[in-house]
């Protein structure tokens, strides 16, 4: 029979970064905490796979300066964050264009220096990217605008003109005032609020694409309004060798013996966890920290959300395309690629000397023969032979990422009642943010239920079964 193994103040399923960010904070207020992890290795979906040299991310979430969590996150100092180039390349008509960066913002190679993820200020508002106003008057409202000219993918000057100002307003919108907007799809918003068809087209939508995962744009447009103002106040970035990066810290953090890799919990309860190797862990309280499909199976009665599947595809090449640091994204929409980048022009951690990853992400389910019309795409966006490269790497998740249509609650509750608590990106936005920071909602919550003021248990080895 198996018997009780296990006694701590607070067991955590699951060890993604919200789970782990949780047990971080509890630890440091003197809560024993035990974190389980059914997987090998913690991290969840922000993994990172090693093929030859090459650091594969399964995928591929994108990062962003503007975070507040990546600095408010206690155990993430030592994380380093490899910036793109300023703003995007954007594909149209067959040419490549910059969009959203500086004037002035130099080459895609300056980006190339690593910053500390902590140490990363934005860039000064005026000489930032920027997303949407509220409209004044919007006369396009839901007008069929045609598609800009060749070469002009954001339209005329005066329309660039006027996204410029967009985006430097969104970058100082306070949060309060952006998140009392009326909220519907981010498509009817964006076109109720007057922008023109050719920019939502040109720009709005393959970046929201690249940013949310969403290229039909149906997501809330609270949401978007969120990520465009990132996107106007930060730097896009990757993490130092890999998603893995930031589980690796956050695990690292915990004391001695918190963490236990390979245990796979039943059932939960208020007072304690069941597993399937080592009996029962009790416990005064319960965080549930899975995606929400597993959490839903725990906890009957959890909303599931519908998901954006992404697939992430790698290639190797020794001659890498010419657009240096940049995440380079599809206006026209004519393949299976949503955006691709030489990401060891980003980070060089992620490729062997003399060697090049490709990394490419499509959305929605992938086309038959994924490899074969990835590769037609990627010769057409990069103006380049693929015949030649090495297909390292295909990751595909149906459940990557939680889809945020509206009305969306960007604060859904974490206490589900005394005792028992859920935490993820499901809870708040689909983001790293978004699940950094829902992990410090549940910490936060569960303090304040036990009113911590010291170790109430003392933690006891894991004991396997007999």
């Amino acid at each position: 029979m198996l018997e009780p193994a296990y006694q701590a103040d607070v067991v955590v399923v699951g060890a993604g970064i919200a789970g782990l960010t949780a047990a971080h904070r509890l630890t440091s207020a003197g809560i024993t905490t035990a974190v389980l992890e059914a997987a090998p290795c913690p991290g969840g979906r922000m993994s990172t796979e090693k093929v030859d040299g090459f650091r594969l991310d399964r995928i591929g979430q994108l990062l962003n300066t503007a975070y507040p969590e990546l600095s408010r996150t206690p155990g993430l100092d030592g994380l380093v964050l490899r910036p793109f180039a300023p703003g995007v390349l954007l594909h149209s008509d067959g040419r490549r264009r910059r969009a959203g960066a500086p004037a002035g913002g130099g080459s895609a190679r300056g980006a190339l220096h690593a910053v500390r993820a902590l140490a990363s200020a934005p860039r000064p508002p005026a000489a930032l990217p920027r997303p949407l106003p509220r409209p004044r008057g919007g006369s396009s409202r839901g007008a069929s605008v045609p598609r800009a000219r060749a070469g002009a993918p954001l339209g005329t000057a005066v329309d660039q003109a006027r996204l410029g100002a967009a985006l430097t307003r969104i970058a100082h919108t306070p949060l309060e005032r952006l998140l009392s907007r009326p909220e519907a799809p981010a498509g009817l918003a964006l076109a109720a609020r007057g922008v023109p068809a050719r920019t939502v087209d040109g720009f709005l939508r393959p970046l929201l694409a690249a940013l949310l995962c969403d290229p039909d744009l149906t997501s809330s447009s609270r949401c978007a309004d969120l990520a465009l103002r990132a996107f106007a106040s930060g730097r896009l970035c990757l993490p130092e060798g890999g998603a893995e990066a930031l589980p690796e810290l956050l695990a690292r953090a915990l004391p001695p013996g918190a963490l236990h890799t390979g245990v796979r919990v039943t059932s939960v309860a208020t007072n304690a966890v069941t597993t399937a190797e080592h009996g029962v862990f009790r416990c005064r309280a319960v965080l549930v920290a899975t995606d929400a499909r597993s959490a839903a199976e725990l906890l009957p009665g959890l909303r599931v959300p519908e998901f954006h599947p992404v697939t992430v595809v790698h290639h190797a090449t020794d001659e890498p395309p010419e657009t240096g640091a940049s995440l380079l994204l599809d206006a026209d929409r004519g393949g299976p690629v949503a955006h691709t980048a030489v990401v060891s022009q980003v980070d060089p951690s992620r490729a062997p000397a003399g060697r090049a990853l490709v990394s490419s992400t499509v959305l929605g389910p992938p086309p038959p023969d994924l490899d074969t019309a990835v590769r037609i795409h990627l010769a057409r966006l990069y103006g380049t032979s693929t015949a030649r490269w090495e297909t390292l790497a295909v990751h595909h998740c149906a459940d990557a990422v939680p889809a945020m249509r509206p009305p969306h609650d960007l604060r859904r509750a974490v206490r589900l009642l005394a005792g028992l608590y859920v935490c993820g990106d499901h809870r708040d936005t689909s983001t790293v943010q978004g699940a950094l920071h829902s992990g410090r909602r549940a910490s936060a919550a569960i303090l304040a239920d036990l009113g911590a003021t010291g170790p109430m248990h003392t933690a006891e080895p894991l004991r396997t079964a007999a």
